[in-house]
């Protein structure tokens, strides 16, 4: 197939590294010049890939005109910017082309997960692709197993067809909700369990704080019409454990250096690459307010993160609530 990656950064290049290797033509759109000669030029996509060696066969460009009548159109780029990129290549989408988001994170103005503000944007149903699959591994080859979900079953073979391979395998699900959610929410918690590590606690903390995760992230799941089961699956449980615990992790990285003391500006300031639990833990903690929907460590992350509380006192106000049945 031809495929257009929007979105050069790390996970938009081992996509693009991943459907090539499956022999389709691959071109990665970046919004930057600068950048994407960079990356021609390095055979490498030093900034946010660092050390992998690119196939030449990838076409590297800047320019939204250069769809070249992709059929298969993968977006991923960081959820604060999908809205104006979709926007910016509406005119030159092809309409019979298969739209997938591989984006984890909510619009932080309308709580929409990505799928709806592709909606909103195009007028049209997207799929949407998550499970616990950290870039510097896909590049590698390293064996990864992903979900791919959407409203078309034959859309969603197509897709599946295209990316599978010797060491990317992807299942399929109708539950488009719960999916996104999945792959959203776990930064969130990703982020506490970062700032458990940094806080030098133990691995009975770091358990607890995950599973509580996950239990806050079906709740929000189901209220908005999600398979409670998808949770227990590649994009809930699966992405919830490759992120809390890998040293590729952004979001738990983040959460480190918060429980070690540093400020999030300071930690902000020195990243290039996105840390979606900390630009997502706003939106995600108004829509459980909206929905009226308890998510205890999601409301204290993102104390942290936008109001700066200190992380002792967090864990003390988590510890100290009223007991529950489970």
């Amino acid at each position: 197939m031809n495929c257009l990656i929007i979105g050069n950064g790390g996970w938009g290049t081992a996509l693009g590294m991943t459907l090539a290797g499956n022999s389709h033509q691959v071109t990665v759109w970046g919004p930057f010049e600068e950048e994407i000669q960079a990356i021609r030029e390095a055979g490498e996509n030093i900034v946010y890939l660092p050390g992998v060696k690119i196939p030449s066969t990838l076409k590297w460009t800047s320019d939204p005109a250069d769809v070249n009548d992709a059929e298969l159109i993968v977006l991923v780029v960081p959820s604060r910017f999908v809205r104006s990129t979709l926007e910016t290549f509406k005119p030159y989408l092809p309409e019979n082309a298969l739209i997938v988001s591989a984006t984890k994170g909510l619009d932080e103005k309308t709580h929409h997960r990505i799928s709806e503000t592709a909606f909103d944007v195009l007028g049209r149903s997207i799929c949407v692709l998550s499970g616990p699959s950290h870039a510097e591994e896909v590049a590698r080859g390293v064996p990864t197993a992903v979900t791919v979900a959407g409203e078309s079953s034959r859309e969603l073979r197509k897709i599946q067809q295209t990316f599978s391979g010797k060491t990317f395998r992807v299942y399929t699900s109708d539950d488009v909700i719960g999916v996104e959610l999945g792959g959203t929410l776990k930064n969130i918690i990703a982020v506490a369990a970062g700032i458990i590590d940094g806080m030098g606690l133990g691995d009975n903390s770091k358990a607890a704080i995950m599973t509580r995760g996950l239990a806050e992230m079906t709740r929000l799941g189901v209220a908005l019409g999600a398979n409670p089961e998808t949770f227990s699956g590649l994009s809930g449980i699966g992405d919830l454990i490759v992120t809390c615990g890998s040293r590729h992790s952004r979001n738990r990285a983040v959460g480190e250096r918060l429980g070690k003391g540093e400020s999030l500006k300071e930690i902000m300031s020195g990243m290039k690459q996105v840390a979606e639990g900390v630009w997502n833990a706003k939106a995600a903690r108004d829509l459980a307010r909206e929905h009226n929907i308890e998510m205890p460590i999601t409301e204290e992350v993102c104390a942290i993160v936008e109001e700066g509380k200190e992380p002792r006192q967090t864990l003390k106000d988590l510890m100290s609530r009223d007991p529950k049945a489970e």
